[in-house]
């Protein structure tokens, strides 16, 4: 039982969904927890924001896109327990955006079908989307 609710980490992220149904992943930098790893677009929501709106922020600030918040449907979650606290990580998916996607705050992007995913080092709380994206692609 989580006995404090500061304790609950809330992050987002979105599955942006190419035409030819590859998924943008983007790796972690050095010098952040899991610098390397592999991970879907997005980041925590903050107090009183909508996760929606956090999204949209996150995109903005990490991807440099625009996108209507109405275009992102909610998929699935992860949850699990990490450094002490707990993860709820949200999975959008995201099919229309305005922008190029560049790697503002990441070493590297890839578009990648689902099943090459698998083959890349990715975050715990990310691993259980690519069975669902590959479904769904």
């Amino acid at each position: 039982m989580l006995k404090d609710v500061s304790a609950l980490l809330l992050v987002v992220a979105a599955a942006l969904i190419h035409r030819d149904g590859r998924v943008l992943v983007q790796q972690r930098p050095l010098g952040k927890p899991m610098a390397g790893l592999w991970e879907f677009p997005g980041g925590k929501v903050e107090p009183g924001e909508f996760p929606e709106a956090a999204l949209a922020r996150e995109l903005a600030e990490e991807l440099g896109i625009g996108l209507d918040t109405s275009r992102l449907v909610p998929l699935t979650f992860a949850s699990e327990a990490l450094d002490g606290r707990h993860l709820v990580l949200l999975l959008y998916t995201l099919r229309e955006w305005s922008g190029i996607p560049e790697p503002r705050h990441a070493t590297a992007l890839r578009w990648a079908k689902p099943a090459e995913l698998r083959l890349l080092e990715m975050p715990p709380a990310d691993l259980p989307f690519i069975p669902i994206l590959d479904a769904l692609l």
